[in-house]
């Protein structure tokens, strides 16, 4: 067994992303020098996890928070159930949380760590490709409200993530392929070798043991570590780059749609979706040629993550979008490409440029 690849993430307050197999025995040295108790926020589902974790940390004071599956624990409520659990346990700022689980756990664990006495440390343990490659990465926490996904939350970045390739092994395989739509959507705004490994490989040969899916995970994580570093809080890159806003690339519609489907479509299948309308979009405004626009639905498709969608009323999507956390005032803004690797915002965009990338993702 190969050793474990460490990223650093180098913002304000650094720390290190492990990717390896069989890695979760460096959960302790993870955790800040000083914590005492430890809250364990996990969704019933992954309880036979929660035991082998638990006893990892020994010499520590264990409590577990747990909390429903996917996106509904991203509620307020379950928010409030954990900060009572905290407040009943008597945590201080010198104790931490471990989320255990997909990007909604470790969402939905960090906005709790954000907010409980104003912050405390919390490190994730990501168990799904999609929070490791994506929502256990850079610091962005939050939970749902009736208005849309991720309006309510804040920027708190973990002391460190574990990314335990060995939990993937159990991953249903359409979990892992929707993970798949995030490192995809890395490779069309920063790292061409992505789709070249996609491209290159046999959908069926990406397992939880194969280099290969390990490589796109380094990769990924990369990525986002590199842009979170020059801009945590999406102030703007500079010289034209959107900074990290082009992490959004995808996400305007991909909100809309999970919204719209009382999040019944998983993350990383709505973000393919997104990523083929943008295309489509930036193909109207002139920014982008019909090859790459091409290359999208092929990347996609390969996996086999969706690249049509034509499952709500446009209208009802430009509604939510108008809320969307890009938009300035009545503007919309969305991350678009004007060529591979290069990502810029498109701003303002004509209704009837909006409205035939829907129509063209609708129909292919």
């Amino acid at each position: 067994m190969s050793a474990p690849t460490v990223i650093p993430v180098a913002t304000a307050a650094p720390y290190d992303v492990v990717v390896g197999h069989g890695v979760l025995d460096r959960l302790p040295g993870l955790l800040p020098a000083g914590v005492q108790r430890v809250a364990i926020v996990c969704p019933e589902s992954l309880e036979d996890l929660l035991e082998p974790l638990a006893d990892l940390l020994d010499g520590y004071e264990v409590v577990v928070l747990q909390v429903p599956d996917g996106e509904e624990s991203k509620d307020w409520e379950v928010a409030a159930a954990c900060w009572e659990g905290l407040g009943e346990e008597g945590f201080t700022r010198s104790d931490a949380v471990v989320t255990l689980g997909g990007g909604a756990t470790t969402d939905l664990g960090g906005f709790v760590a954000a907010t409980w006495l104003r912050g405390v440390a919390v490190v994730h343990v990501p168990t799904t490709l999609l929070a490791m490659v994506d929502a256990a990465v850079g610091g962005k926490t939050g939970i749902n409200t009736p208005a849309g996904k991720n309006l309510v939350g804040s920027f708190h970045e973990p002391a460190g993530v574990l990314c335990d390739l060995a939990l993937l092994a159990t991953l249903p395989r359409e979990e892992l392929v929707a993970g798949l739509g995030e490192v995809i959507k890395c490779g069309f705004i920063a790292d061409p070798r992505i789709l070249e490994l996609v491209e290159e490989t046999e959908p069926a040969d990406l397992t939880a043991d194969s280099p290969v899916l390990r490589e796109l995970v380094e990769r990924s994580v990369a990525v986002k570590a590199a842009v979170v570093a020059g801009d945590l809080k999406e102030k703007g890159g500079v010289d034209g780059h959107p900074g990290r806003e082009a992490l959004n690339y995808g996400h305007t519609l991909a909100h809309a749609i999970e919204k719209a489907t009382g999040y019944g479509i998983r993350h990383g299948e709505a973000v393919a979706i997104g990523c083929v309308y943008v295309a489509e979009l930036a193909a109207r405004a002139g920014e982008l040629s019909p090859e790459l626009v091409a290359r999208h639905r092929a990347a996609f498709g390969r996996v086999g993550l969706p690249t049509s969608w034509s499952g709500a009323s446009f209208d009802d999507l430009l509604a939510t979008m108008r809320v969307d956390k890009k938009s300035r005032g009545n503007q919309l803004r969305f991350v678009v490409l004007e060529d591979l690797a290069k990502p810029v915002v498109l701003a303002g965009p004509s209704e009837e440029d909006l409205r035939a990338a829907y129509a063209a993702l609708a129909g292919s």
